[in-house]
């Protein structure tokens, strides 16, 4: 983006959202971390998180008249950051840097973005600059959801409040009872695994789990979706149809991305899923309990800062 050119950095009107509270407030405990930021980040930096909705609007605010908007935290602010930017109506003139702070770190992971803060500042000087797809999910800008045990597991988790991974370790117990649910999809303008495109398909399967797609990683390096690619104009979908014990037998597996080659898998611009009470999330946020819903792709529809090979 500025590449062999960090001072025009400083020519470009940028702010930084940052959740303090990410990661155990990692902001917060390291005194030279923030120091450095205020150094070698020029604009305004703003560390007064409230919510989610305060991000959102404060991202929506601020992308009226910036060049730059830079996130800096986990997963759950860098999606609310994006909320912001797409709401807006300029993404196309803003790009969306990224200073990982939280303790997941999905996002920056499918993106090739240094996960050491030093090094993710200095990125944002000399870096490119890359279009990607995101998620529509009832309005709602999204770089993976779910619809099935693991959305399960996110909905426990928050009505517990326990953060970070010692969270999702304890709901998980919950996988373990979740049954499969019979949904009847409907996938629009799509690609099967053969390579083989249609125009619209329509059918049901028992589902265990549904993951839906544009970044590979989900929290902490679990590699959900390998055939998800973030600008390939399509929602990249995989369809669980194992029981919960195979499941847990086969984690290591999943988590390498090595099972869901076994799995349904489809490409599609948009996807309806309806069942009977459908637990739903979207990076890693519950959406709720649903007997419908509707996901489609938004193509190039934000800029980020990435390093130059990606």
């Amino acid at each position: 983006m500025f590449e062999d050119n960090p001072s025009v950095l400083s020519e470009k009107k940028i702010s930084c959202i940052i959740n303090p509270n990410a990661a155990n407030k990692k902001w917060k405990r390291r005194k030279f971390l923030r120091k450095y930021l205020h150094e070698n980040l020029p604009g305004q930096i703003i560390d007064s998180h409230k919510d989610k909705a305060y991000t959102i609007q404060t991202a929506n605010k601020l992308s009226l008249d910036h060049d730059i908007i830079v996130a800096a935290g986990g997963d759950g602010t860098i999606v609310d950051v994006i909320q912001g930017i797409t709401e807006c109506g300029r993404k196309k003139d803003i790009a969306l840097g990224i200073i990982p702070l939280g303790s997941g770190n999905a996002f920056r992971k499918s993106l090739g973005i240094p996960k050491n803060v030093k090094k993710s500042i200095k990125l944002i000087a000399e870096g490119n600059t890359r279009e990607i797809d995101l998620i529509n999910i009832e309005g709602k800008a999204a770089t993976f959801a779910s619809i099935g045990a693991t959305a399960q597991a996110t909905l426990v988790s928050h009505r517990n409040n326990v953060p970070g991974f010692f969270g999702y370790f304890l709901v998980s117990r919950i996988m373990l009872i979740y049954r499969r649910k019979e949904l009847e999809i409907e996938l629009v303008d799509g690609i099967d695994d053969s390579g083989k495109h249609f125009d619209k398909k329509i059918f049901k399967l028992k589902v265990f789990d549904c993951i839906i797609g544009k970044t590979n990683y989900f929290g902490y390096s679990w590699k959900i979706a390998p055939k998800a690619k973030i600008d390939d104009g399509f929602i990249d979908i995989t369809f669980f149809e194992t029981t919960a014990l195979k499941y847990l037998f086969c984690f290591p597996l999943i988590y390498l991305g090595i099972f869901q080659k076994t799995q349904k898998h489809f490409k599609a611009r948009k996807m309806i899923l309806r069942g009977k009470n459908m637990p739903i999330q979207y990076n890693g946020e519950a959406l709720g309990i649903k007997d419908e819903i509707e996901l489609k792709v938004l193509p190039r529809a934000l800029n980020i800062i990435v390093p130059m090979n990606k």
